[in-house]
């Protein structure tokens, strides 16, 4: 009998169909204008409901990456679907020589953004997502082809979009699972990785997961609770260890726990020069 699945990395399967909305609340507490015009890379994507609404902020390219297929698998099905609900944008209506895509009815909200929901999810289900359109000129920039997703353990394996490296890099809801099967040399290159890729100024946003939520992640499996054993970092410490690699202006961008979702931190810490 095959065993049943066990999120031993955070891989859980459906964890945004759990969240009261398509809009992820810890995206409020950054920066105006973080994402416009730059290169991002989602660490532990999931499902890519995160790194779908980035795509949607005016980045030039956003890279979501998780370890689990399957996860990745559903994350562009995410993309397809996303793209099947929202209005047309006046980005697209300004490509030239481009007409409207008749598929969709034309909506753009009053601030020249998209309404990412004006079809309901039940046309979806009824009709199913509409295509991909292909990518033409002057496109790049926009939703959906601003958006990949890779599988790979990226702690260990260097992908093909880390050669031009990112404005920014976010790694949310992932550090206590590195920690528990890495040790603490993996929360280190963590660290010390994102570091390596991001442009001088850029901005490594991270949510350091409290060390009383290791205590039910590590009953999962046992070799989760044999290396918590050996674990002598905390997440109370990690600025000392993000300032000693290198990052600067550290700033705790506040808490999101409304509507039944847990309790959660941001960090926004800045790179000011290359790694010697």
């Amino acid at each position: 009998m095959t065993s049943p699945h066990v999120p031993i990395h955070g891989n859980y399967r459906g964890y945004y169909t759990k969240r009261p909305s398509a809009h992820d609340p810890r995206l409020s507490l950054l920066p105006d204008g973080l994402f416009s015009g730059k290169r991002v890379l989602d660490i532990g994507c999931n499902e890519g409901w995160v790194t779908c609404e980035i795509a949607q902020l005016g980045v030039e390219q956003v890279v979501g990456v998780d370890v689990d297929d399957t996860l990745i698998r559903a994350a562009w099905r995410r993309r397809r679907t996303v793209w099947s609900r929202q209005g047309i944008t006046e980005q697209e209506m300004a490509v030239k020589g481009r007409q409207p895509d008749l598929s969709r009815l034309t909506h753009v909200t009053g601030q020249g953004a998209p309404d990412f929901n004006y079809f309901p999810s039940a046309f979806e289900h009824m009709f199913g997502p509409l295509p991909i359109p292909p990518r033409e000129s002057g496109t790049n920039g926009h939703f959906p082809h601003n958006v990949i997703f890779r599988t790979a353990d990226w702690l260990k394996t260097r992908i093909v979009e880390d050669e031009n490296g990112y404005d920014v890099v976010l790694a949310l809801s992932i550090t206590k699972w590195i920690h528990l099967n890495e040790g603490d040399d993996g929360i280190l290159c963590l660290f010390r990785r994102v570091f390596s890729v991001l442009h001088p100024g850029g901005a490594f946003v991270l949510e350091p997961q409290e060390w009383e939520t290791y205590a039910k992640a590590k009953r999962l499996d046992n070799r989760l609770k044999e290396n918590a054993k050996q674990l002598t970092l905390r997440p109370d410490n990690f600025r000392n260890v993000l300032e000693g690699i290198g990052f600067t202006f550290i700033q705790n961008l506040g808490t999101t726990g409304k509507g039944g979702l847990v309790s959660q931190t941001s960090s926004y810490v800045s790179k000011t020069s290359a790694v010697e």
